[in-house]
């Protein structure tokens, strides 16, 4: 890893997460990252501008806010909430998203047993408390966990919330045919108990140093069991939840029009009286990173903007305006390249990208390795991220005690050269490759519209071709890219191209559902096809047998230093076989109005976790 991001340490994260903990425990051993989000606010005068660090309810639920305005101080008496989220979300059931922003609306409702904050703090949500072995809720063996719960909680639309629903939820994303993209969370559960209503048992299938990965964070999030009972396996994608979805969370959906807006309004059952403060939130899809930063940091016409992968020299100038400031994340995740092992023109039995393809020729590592030493990935660092994110060799960075130090960055256009030309792959008349069987070495190349990424395609792409591969740049419309949609060819799960680009994020401090996307145990259900509407995580369809024997043998590793040997083994496997190319190790940037208080990122859950503690003056 070129540099440590803002605000980590590298202490071990996982210190002693099999044995007992408490809330407060959690932080000490697990130390990682920094719990409270600085703000960069508008350079003064004559200073040099700071670089920006990046990186439908059940019967019965009320629908509309009250027509009265509150009193002051009370549930909704803080006005509306404006979000701008120009990738915006296209379904609202956290289990059925393509991408985290989905995942982030789906939170404003939707909540897990516990929260994990950026320095490695685990805060109990509908848990009363944290597990651990002084208090019984973790067992000896290293195989059980037991919740207890907060008493007297209620679903939106006022049914009771028990550990029934926490059962369903376990049922409802391991069942394969509902195509739960959370599913990497929960495989390693043998079974999810109802104690009693207030208590729920988890059994693992063997000793585990991640008992808190299920029902924790973003992937954790808990569904109305008597909401979704009727639409569990293939009937998944018909509930209506999934468009007008609830929970025991802050907020309820009064109307959304995926990709474009979302309109939230005050659970009236939710269990704090006098929050969350706002009357309605209004979310906006659609645009462009660089509008959002401007909405908000130059013309104050939102309050809020998420994801702005912004070049740091526009955002600092934006700062100007002096309407807001950067609220700024460690562990934004790794912006990678991924070379499709599967070949995207072939049609087999209606599917392209099948795994039963091969790719005519990035299936070659030799290949591969060209194009990873063409990238001058500390050029693209610099001149496009400035203090936003750092050149990486790593696929894996977050927690930064498990980045592994045996990589290191190397771009070298002759040696890139001097590696195809011994391969075999001779340039034609226009200096574009061939295989040994004849293919011309044409790549099409594709990521979301986003000025930012367009410059980065655009440096990688003069690399590849001065090594002879051409490559062709394609811009997708994230709403489309990491839409949830099966029937939609262009999403980045489907992978019809040669390569594509996006910012992956780790999602927990044990990164098991990270580390799936190269993991191929069973196929039919791990590697992205038509099979299992394109759900799995392994999008490059890549298999290779001794990166799977590492990720089983780690989900059962207690050893806490052991199982850090590990995960760099598995970063060092993929990086090495260089079918992800890791580029840049982002920050989180978003921006908030100057009056808003409580924005707060965590490398381990979204930013709307704490929403119901936001205000504004």
């Amino acid at each position: 890893m070129a540099a440590t991001p803002v605000g980590f340490t590298r202490r071990t994260l996982l210190a002693r997460a099999a044995v007992g903990l408490t809330g407060g425990v959690f932080a000490s051993l697990l130390g990682a990252c920094s719990s409270a989000a600085p703000t960069i606010s508008a350079p003064t005068a004559g200073a040099p501008a700071p670089a920006a660090p990046t990186t439908a309810p059940a019967a019965g639920a009320t629908s509309k806010p009250a027509a009265a305005a509150a009193p002051a101080g009370a549930r909704g008496s803080g006005g509306a909430l404006r979000i701008l989220m120009w990738q915006g979300p296209t379904i609202l059931n956290p289990h059925l998203s393509q991408g985290t922003k989905d995942s982030i609306a789906g939170r404003f409702c939707c909540e897990p047993l516990m929260t994990v904050s950026g320095d490695g703090k685990f805060t109990p949500v509908l848990a009363a408390e944290v597990p651990s072995k002084d208090s019984g809720g973790l067992s000896a063996d290293g195989k059980t966990a037991t919740y207890k719960l907060k008493p007297g909680i209620k679903w939106a639309d006022g049914e009771p919330f028990t550990a029934d629903d926490i059962v369903f939820t376990h049922q409802y994303v391991t069942n394969t045919q509902t195509a739960a993209t959370t599913l990497g969370l929960y495989v390693d559960l043998d079974k999810v108990e109802a104690v009693d209503p207030t208590t729920v048992r988890l059994t693992f299938k063997q000793p585990t140093g991640g008992w808190y990965v299920p029902f924790v964070g973003a992937g954790g999030q808990i569904l109305p069991k008597h909401t979704l009972q009727q639409y569990v396996g293939t009937a998944s994608r018909e509930a209506p939840f999934n468009l007008k979805s609830f929970g025991t969370g802050p907020y309820m959906v009064q109307e959304f029009k995926p990709g474009d807006t979302l309109t939230l309004v005050p659970n009236p059952n939710y269990r704090e009286p006098n929050k969350p403060s706002f009357s309605e939130i209004n979310i906006k899809g659609g645009g462009d990173a660089v509008s959002a930063a401007r909405a908000v940091l130059q013309t104050g016409e939102y309050d809020y903007a998420w994801n702005l992968q912004v070049e740091a020299q526009v955002l600092n100038g934006l700062l100007q305006g002096g309407k807001g400031d950067l609220v700024i994340g460690a562990g934004g995740g790794v912006e990678q390249l991924h070379l499709n092992q599967a070949d995207p023109n072939t049609d087999l039995n209606g599917e392209r990208s099948s795994p039963a393809s091969k790719h005519p020729f990035l299936t070659d590592q030799r290949v591969r390795q060209a194009m990873a030493l063409a990238i001058d990935r500390e050029t693209m660092a610099k001149q496009l991220y400035g203090q936003s994110g750092n050149a990486s060799p790593n696929v894996l960075t977050t927690p930064t005690n498990l980045s592994s130090k045996n990589t290191t960055l190397e771009f070298n256009i002759d040696k890139a050269n001097q590696i195809l030309d011994q391969a075999g792959y001779k340039r034609g008349g226009d200096g574009v490759r061939m295989t040994p069987d004849g293919a011309r070495m044409h790549v099409v190349y594709q990521t979301t519209i986003n000025s930012l990424r367009q410059k980065e395609q655009d440096l990688v792409k003069s690399g590849w071709q001065q090594i002879g591969i051409e490559t062709e740049l394609k811009s997708v419309d994230a709403g489309v890219f990491f839409s949830a949609d099966p029937g939609n060819p262009d999403t980045n799960s489907h992978f019809y191209t040669d390569v594509e680009m996006y910012t992956s994020t780790f999602g927990s401090p044990f990164p098991l559902n990270y580390m799936k996307a190269w993991y191929s145990g069973n196929p039919e259900i791990d590697i992205a096809q038509k099979a299992n509407q394109w759900s799995a995580r392994n999008y490059l369809r890549w298999v290779n047998a001794d990166y799977n024997k590492l990720f089983d043998q780690v989900k059962s590793e207690t050893d806490v230093q052991k199982a850090t040997q590990l995960w760099m083994q598995m970063n060092d496997m993929v990086v090495s076989s260089n079918v992800t190319i890791p580029l840049i190790d982002r920050n989180s940037v978003d921006a908030k109005i100057k009056s808003l208080n409580g924005p707060n990122l965590s490398p381990f859950d979204e930013w709307s976790s704490n929403i119901a503690d936001w205000t504004k003056a």
